[in-house]
């Protein structure tokens, strides 16, 4: 017991006057990141919480544009002038130059088509089941205070992105080198994996984040009904499917390989491609740690 406070002591002592080993000083450093990188993930998680609950009140006031809303981003500017400022009757009612010009204001006249839309708005609210005038204010209370909360923690995000992109600055990587992979994605990704010398191979990597699937299965999910095994590191597992998701739209030979993996099956096609896209991905990851080389992407042709 008393070796164990004076290696208490020491620890804190070298803590205090910064004589900590590098090896030390990485861990400390990666466990900081870690911190950051999981609160960014933990904020992520209830973005998508609040804005599914969002869409059930958007349902009851303004039912028909859950069910097929003509703007790209459900959650862009347009989109939400839309649910908070205007009800069905007064879309169905107001003049269809008074709708074009309110799109085009809230959209700051960079509007693609909106005498189209505003006529396809109009025709949803028709259809759109009438609210009960005694829970309209509720509804939309509930409506601001849920777009309060969204846009509350994607500013505390960007906080969190400047400070991860700052830790980053400071430390020694080549992940970022693969275009879509920027300092947040490759902070994850380095916070959850630590020392990369802790995995033999990729395959023990790929198992650490849980991209590994059920025995007598295939790992390139040969069948539809092939599941993941439920383990591993969530974190990790999050980065590398959202780094994935980013690398695919640039590099040509992930892009090509999320898109055979989405015409392979007809259910679950995006978020099965996107997951074998991860795992391919970790191979990658694995040697970049490992090497400390630059990535070279490899040229397809046309």
């Amino acid at each position: 017991m008393i070796r164990y406070r004076i290696d208490a002591w020491v620890i804190a002592d070298h803590l205090r006057f910064g004589r900590l080993p590098h090896e030390m000083q990485e861990i400390l450093q990666y466990d900081a990141l870690r911190r950051l990188t999981r609160t960014r993930f933990h904020f992520m998680h209830e973005i998508a919480r609040n804005k599914t609950y969002m869409m059930n009140q958007v349902f009851l006031k303004i039912s028909g544009l859950r069910q097929d809303n003509p703007f790209s981003n459900t959650f862009g500017a347009i989109s939400v002038a839309v649910i908070e400022e205007l009800d069905p009757e007064t879309i169905a009612e107001m003049p269809v130059e008074e709708l074009i010009e309110f799109l085009q204001e809230k959209g700051k006249n960079r509007f693609a088509e909106p005498e189209e839309i505003a006529k396809y708005l109009q025709k949803l609210a028709r259809s759109s089941y009438r609210l009960d005038k005694m829970m309209a204010d509720p509804i939309n209370l509930s409506l601001s205070l849920i777009l309060s909360t969204i846009r509350h923690m994607e500013s505390q995000i960007k906080r969190l992105d400047q400070e991860i992109d700052r830790m980053m600055k400071g430390i020694t990587q080549t992940l970022t080198s693969v275009k879509g992979i920027g300092p947040v994605y490759a902070a994850g990704l380095l916070a959850e994996i630590g020392d990369i010398k802790r995995f033999d191979d990729h395959h023990a990597l790929a198992k650490y984040a849980g991209l590994v699937w059920t025995q007598y299965q295939s790992g390139e999910f040969e069948a539809e009904n092939t599941s993941r095994m439920r383990t591993g590191n969530k974190y990790l597992r999050y980065y590398l499917v959202q780094a994935a998701d980013a690398i695919r739209k640039y590099d040509a030979e992930y892009k090509a390989f999320y898109q055979k993996k989405y015409h392979e099956v007809t259910k679950h096609q995006h978020k099965r491609a996107l997951v074998l896209t991860a795992r391919k991905l970790v191979r990658l990851v694995h040697s970049l740690l490992r090497t400390n080389q630059l990535y070279m992407p490899q040229e397809r042709g046309e």
